[in-house]
């Protein structure tokens, strides 16, 4: 907490849209001050504002590229100009490839790691110290049920990275909760956002779309919910719980082709 507001502050990465706005909001509603972050300062300030106005709270706004080095810096510089600390960290921000590996430019998929590996280790590393210190504190790393998949064809470092993301969460567990942190890695499946249109193939998701599809207010609230009880592993929705249990059961040969099976109608060609 700090002297300008009594209340608690939740930073929230990737949080113009989806899951990550989804996050703000439910933060808000418990009566968080919250940080945003993303790269669309008008979406930002938008959702401050909305905020704000309903809730009472003080939201900032923090436009930043997470696929820059030490991209982590420039957001906690800002919070220290308002003299401000973080309780909760919300790793959300990120983005798919849906091509092969060398289909798209490497610096793409370097950003890619940047935003969705080193970033959130970053934030993580950068709050983690107040947060033992003040003995309470916070973190949501956004994973996927994916995170529990083998590798197949196009996406090709999403499955490695959102595994990083709960092996991650499970070794901070169990390195900081007699320290008074709570880690949750949430792993959701099919969730309404806009991963998809960011990713260009929103038009393929259109022409078969997932029956069980999530919003992101629902995996939002059950992470916070699951974090809160201690919980270190959440995957919303019994139909992502039994995919997960069907992935950990049957060999391994037999999931690739079925998981390669189903993502090929995904795919998009390599970028001239």
């Amino acid at each position: 907490m700090s002297e300008s507001s009594p209340r608690r502050l939740a930073l929230i990465t990737g949080a113009s849209a989806g899951i990550g706005a989804a996050f703000a909001r439910a933060y808000a509603a418990r009566g968080f001050d919250v940080a945003l972050v993303a790269r669309r300062r008008d979406r930002l300030e938008a959702l401050a504002a909305e905020l704000t106005a309903r809730h009472g709270v003080q939201a900032l706004s923090i436009a930043a590229d997470l696929s820059r080095p030490d991209a982590q810096v420039p957001i906690m510089e800002a919070l220290a100009a308002h003299g401000r600390s973080v309780d909760v960290l919300v790793n959300n921000a990120g983005f798919g490839i849906p091509r092969y590996f060398t289909d798209a430019p490497w610096r793409e998929q370097q950003d890619f790691l940047m935003t969705m590996a080193v970033a959130p280790c970053a934030l993580a590393y950068a709050v983690i110290p107040g947060m033992v210190e003040r003995r309470w504190g916070r973190i949501v790393n956004v994973a996927s049920i994916a995170g529990f998949a083998p590798g197949v064809a196009a996406n090709t470092l999403y499955p490695g990275v959102k595994g990083l993301m709960i092996k991650f969460s499970q070794a901070l567990d169990a390195e900081y909760r007699d320290q008074g942190l709570k880690i949750t890695a949430i792993c959701p499946g099919s969730t309404e956002s806009e991963f998809a249109a960011e990713a260009g193939y929103q038009h393929l998701v259109d022409r078969s779309p997932s029956p069980f599809v999530q919003t992101a207010d629902r995996v939002a609230e059950i992470a916070i919910r699951g974090n809160e009880a201690g919980r270190v592993v959440v995957i919303p929705g019994w139909h992502n719980r039994a995919a997960v249990a069907i992935m950990r059961l049957f060999p391994e040969p037999l999931v690739r082709a079925v998981i390669n099976a189903g993502a090929a109608k995904y795919r998009l060609p390599a970028l001239k």
